[in-house]
């Protein structure tokens, strides 16, 4: 039986690492003692990103790498697992967290090209993100581990103008369960991850010439939704500490969203208010 390596110096790719939950996640994952290697899909995005990153790491520039990919082109993925196993001998975690949204409005108000880019991220990059994976994993000694980020529409969700986001992250959930069956007894060990309801700016552009609608959905978001830096340090803690193939970490489960409703009257939250104070802590259930 492979032993994993200790979350001290692990490797850990991120998919879509430049912004939101992303850069998040890899800021608290570098904090943690990974080495962790992120992508976006230009340069000046990659560059910010990798100095904002290198602030939090313990040991600075040396434990983060930057590199330009497209998640839609499995080529450009390849080379991106080229420059982490080149820098740092291997891949311990890749979590495929890149992905777009579409505008919430009916299927036929949202352009062609709007909703092949949703899919083809949303979809392929998982597809093409896990394959690489698996490919570089399953020939390393000790496996590794793949996470797959889930998002509305993932637990059979329904909601009027959410259908091609929702499909495609129905979809990621159907191929993650999918590759948990095809690697069982190897040594590479996948996972869903579902960070719930996150104030992001993909959040708010689903709403983009909508004010109005935006509103009405403002009050349920303060309600369920919750800040990056909230949310990620128990996403980090929770994927470094992960045994079980298949593992499931969801932020917002059905216990926790029934809690927030019966007591919203008692809490003021506005989770999209700039703050510089010290993120909420809310309970975590796995």
């Amino acid at each position: 039986m492979s032993t994993a390596p200790s979350a001290e110096g692990r490797v850990v790719v991120v998919t879509g690492g430049t912004r939101g939950i992303g850069l998040g996640l890899a800021g608290e994952l570098l904090e943690r003692g990974c080495r962790v290697v992120v992508c976006g899909r230009s340069a000046g995005s990659v560059e910010a990103a990798v100095e904002r990153l290198a602030a939090r790491a313990p040991g600075g520039a040396d434990s983060v790498l930057g590199h330009v990919a497209d998640v839609t082109d499995r080529p450009s993925l390849a080379a991106l697992r080229d420059a982490a196993v080149a820098r740092f001998g291997r891949v311990d975690v890749w979590i495929n967290n890149a992905g777009l949204s579409a505008p919430r409005r009916p299927l036929p108000e949202v352009p062609a090209d709007v909703a092949e880019a949703v899919v083809r991220t949303n979809v392929l990059g998982v597809v093409h993100g896990s394959a690489v994976a698996l490919e570089t994993m399953g020939g390393q000694p000790e496996g590794g581990w793949i996470w797959n980020m889930e998002g509305f529409g993932s637990g059979g969700q329904m909601q009027p103008g959410m259908t091609t986001y929702g499909a495609t992250k129905r979809g990621v959930s159907y191929l993650t369960a999918s590759l948990v069956k095809e690697t069982k007894g190897s040594p590479v060990k996948v996972g869903f991850l579902s960070p719930g309801i996150v104030a992001t700016d993909l959040l708010v552009d689903d709403y983009d010439g909508q004010p109005e609608a935006f509103e009405r959905a403002r009050k349920i978001f303060n309600i369920l939704g919750d800040r990056v830096e909230t949310v990620t340090p128990w996403l980090a803690e929770q994927v470094l500490g992960a045994r079980k193939h298949g593992a499931k970490v969801a932020w917002l489960t059905r216990p926790k969203a029934m809690g927030r409703f019966l007591t919203a009257g008692f809490r003021s939250r506005d989770i999209f208010a700039p703050t510089t104070a010290v993120p909420e802590r809310d309970e975590a259930v796995a």
